[in-house]
């Protein structure tokens, strides 16, 4: 006889349950990645719950951010049901893909198999290959059970590398930006943007591969790459590796995006040194760029020392977003570092270099306790045994700030359902202006 929800005693712990994920399956990770190409049109092989889910689970969850043409109700879908479990769902994609192609234009088109087609055993990529004298299509089989949203980006990734790529010349300053997964990265536009930009002081072409026009284009011309530059400690790097064995290209892995003049400094050099590029044309841009961001970071000084001065923050993201703020944060703001939660299932054997990002370079005698954990409930309590005042997290932790009015909350990560984030960016030399105008505007005045 099953107990009654009362007779539970409270001490009772159930890992196998999880509330509020902060990312979606590997079906929406590599349907997030194909939105993000400016041409792509993803083609799903699944039920339809399978893309409205994405909708409201992934893309407005991403900063309330719309899926655009291509993206949430506008998505072909198969509608996969009982009678295709028994039978096969090989003829409805083929009608699915062919009234695709003629109905929905395209530079690419992307079959995102779901978990039915994976357990039933469609021969998807027969399918596909059918069309692929006719248009530029990929198989990409992303069935939910594969893992999470960031596995989706890596898969995505390595279909496009085995079926579309091909070997090219390698053409001087080019390189590629990887690690940044649409959506569920929330600055991902304003992001990529601003590392563009940065590198293109440099005087190097960068492939950010979204955000762009031209979407085939840059996929197509990965291969001519000098250098591919991983923006995350974990994420990207099976992409970068698989790309160094196919073509041979050479790749950088950082902590995350940049954050600030220091971390940004750090990219550039690493780069230049990988590229074996002057070293005194970049030791100039870098004084120009830091001389500017420390010139008007003096202007929030009075504010933050008179009315908050080193309070102690906590942060709640993805491993590479909680890397970045907490760095700037510490070594650069003076805050003092409480709980750093790192919420995106990263496997343990890439969590070496966060710890070490962590405690080595933090220019702080005070170290914050370093957690890997997803569930929403265990971070909130893990959150309450800390002392923050500033909490930099997703919108599933403003309750926590709203039940206390001394702790500030920001939303910085997956999901933010209470935050439109559409070009703001917190990337670059200059970011660190923008980061320190949302926090302390909760705090200043008003008298």
């Amino acid at each position: 006889m099953a107990a009654k929800i009362d007779e539970i005693p409270e001490d009772v712990i159930y890992p196998e349950v999880m509330e509020a994920p902060r990312y979606s399956c590997a079906l929406a990770g590599a349907y997030s990645t194909a939105v993000g190409i400016y041409g792509a049109v993803p083609i799903l092989h699944s039920g339809l719950g399978c893309g409205i889910g994405q909708l409201f689970g992934q893309f407005y969850a991403g900063g309330q951010n719309a899926g655009g043409p291509q993206g949430g109700t506008s998505t072909p879908c198969s509608g996969l049901v009982e009678e295709h479990v028994i039978f096969g769902g090989e003829d409805k994609l083929r009608r699915l893909i062919k009234s695709s192609i003629e109905l929905m234009q395209g530079d690419l088109y992307a079959v995102l198999s779901g978990c039915v087609p994976s357990l039933t055993g469609d021969d998807v990529e027969s399918v596909v290959k059918e069309f692929r004298e006719q248009v530029p299509i990929i198989n990409v089989k992303t069935a939910g059970f594969l893992g999470n949203s960031y596995e989706g980006y890596e898969l995505f990734f390595e279909a496009v590398i085995d079926q579309l790529l091909k070997e090219l010349p390698i053409k001087k300053g080019l390189v590629n930006v990887f690690g940044v997964v649409p959506y569920q990265h929330i600055w991902w536009k304003g992001n990529l943007r601003a590392i563009k930009e940065d590198l293109q002081k440099l005087g190097l072409e960068a492939n950010i591969i979204f955000t762009e026009f031209s979407g085939l284009e840059n996929l197509i011309k990965i291969p001519a790459a000098e250098l591919n530059i991983v923006l995350s400690p974990w994420n990207g790097l099976r992409v970068a590796k698989k790309l160094q064995e196919r073509f041979n290209t050479p790749f950088i892995t950082l902590p995350g995006v940049p954050v600030g003049p220091k971390q940004t400094t750090r990219l550039i050099r690493e780069v230049s040194q990988a590229l074996y590029l002057p070293a005194e044309p970049v030791e100039e841009l870098i004084a120009r760029e830091e001389r500017h961001s420390y010139r008007f970071e003096e202007y929030f000084g009075d504010v933050m020392i008179l009315a908050f001065p080193q309070p102690y923050f906590s942060v709640v993201a993805d491993s590479g977003t909680a890397v970045g703020i907490t760095q700037f944060l510490t070594n650069e703001v003076g805050y003092l570092p409480d709980k750093v939660i790192i919420a995106d299932g990263m496997p343990e054997e890439n969590r070496e270099m966060i710890l070490r990002e962590l405690s080595e370079n933090l220019e702080c005698i005070i170290k914050p306790d370093v957690i890997f954990e997803q569930d929403s409930h265990l971070i909130r309590e893990n959150l309450k045994r800390g002392h923050s005042l500033v909490l930099l997290a997703s919108s599933l932790e403003w309750p926590i700030a709203s039940e206390s009015d001394a702790i500030i909350h920001i939303t910085v990560s997956f999901p933010s359902f209470n935050r439109l984030i559409l070009d703001q960016n917190y990337a670059g030399y200059r970011v660190g202006l923008r980061l320190m105008e949302d926090i302390v505007s909760k705090y200043c005045g008003p008298l």
